[in-house]
């Protein structure tokens, strides 16, 4: 099997021929390519040359191609600083009235230079590997996420406490749906195998189950179904623990869930084992980045050991790894899938 076909059979809950290894790995790989963050999110043809570099270098089974957090939001006004060597973030909200949102012209994403990059990026890497490496696209924020951004955080979360403003918090998140939803048909048209967006304050670390399913769920899910629409395969990311809305992540139809280390693997295990496809979860930073190579062996023979008994596992760090990962480490983790026989 090659690469994509390994991701394929998973998704299909068939056995692959061994464990298919996927990272978030755009820091790292810039890293090693000679790029710093600045040149990596502003030029398609270093996007593109630092994925195909780390797939050579690890042989690894498909990419996936992420540029920051704040791409989408500073596409909807959001102001964002750009640093030389980090990821660019938002810097504050571009609403200050959430009255606003009733005259918010229509997104067009497409518009943005930062998404075109992107955008370009994935379409060199399809060229470059066809179909013999699996492509994730990964499409920044989700709704809720989105909003959160336009608003900042702290005043969203606010926001979600006023029911007088209920109607105007459901309008941002339609708003935001429309700009997510864009992003997604886009990325479709690149030729990319699989989609993926990322909802990193929708999870049990800041919101309640309860909020959760009245805020960020619904437009998670019409996203999901968008994705399927354009015949994409779909994958969803929830920063911080998750447990307690497992089962509602689920039952929108997901393809696979790419998990962070804080949630509990068994449980994400017996949840998902016949449902979607469980993409993690290594601790990016305590074990992956700062640990020694036994510890990494240790902690993916652990993981790869309780989903054993299911295909429907892909390797991958609990979300993003940190620029200073060690290769040494990277090799370790890969080294354990290629020789895992469950036994």
């Amino acid at each position: 099997m090659n690469g994509y076909e390994r991701v394929q059979a998973t998704l299909a809950g068939r056995w692959p021929d061994r464990v298919p290894v996927m990272l978030h790995n755009f820091m790292p790989a810039a890293r090693e390519a000679g790029f710093s963050m600045a040149q990596y999110r502003s030029d398609p043809k270093k996007i593109a040359a630092s994925f195909i570099r780390a797939v050579e270098t690890y042989g690894l089974d498909g990419v996936m191609v992420d540029v920051d957090t704040a791409t989408l939001a500073e596409a909807l006004g959001v102001p964002v600083e750009h640093p030389e060597d980090a990821p660019a973030r938002c810097e504050g909200g571009c609403i200050d009235d959430l009255a606003q949102v009733k005259f918010l012209p229509p997104p067009e994403i497409g518009r943005s230079v930062r998404v075109q990059v992107w955008l370009e990026a994935v379409r060199l890497l399809k060229a470059h590997f066809g179909d013999e490496m699996y492509l994730r696209g990964n499409c920044d924020q989700c709704p809720f996420s989105l909003a959160s951004m336009m608003r900042t955080p702290t005043v969203w979360m606010m926001d979600l406490l006023d029911e007088d403003n209920r109607e105007n918090v459901f309008g941002l998140l339609a708003h935001c749906t429309q700009a997510t939803k864009q992003f997604v048909g886009l990325m479709s048209a690149t030729g990319a195998h699989m989609v993926s967006n990322g909802d990193s304050p929708a999870g049990m670390d800041l919101i309640s189950p309860e909020m959760y399913r009245i805020f960020a769920r619904p437009s998670e899910k019409q996203i999901v179904e968008h994705a399927h629409a354009l015949g994409q395969a779909y994958v969803l990311h929830i920063c911080g623990q998750v447990g307690g809305i497992l089962d509602d992540m689920l039952t929108m139809g997901v393809d696979g869930l790419d998990l962070d280390y804080k949630t509990d693997p068994r449980v994400a295990h017996g949840l998902m084992r016949d449902r979607a496809v469980f993409i993690g979860n290594l601790d990016p930073s305590g074990v992956v980045a700062l640990g020694s190579p036994a510890l990494v062996e240790r902690k993916t023979r652990e993981l790869l050991e309780i989903f054993a008994d299911t295909p429907r596992f892909i390797l991958n760090s609990g979300c993003a790894l940190p620029s200073t990962t060690p290769p040494e480490n990277l090799r370790a983790m890969i080294r354990v899938a290629r020789t895992f026989r469950g036994d």
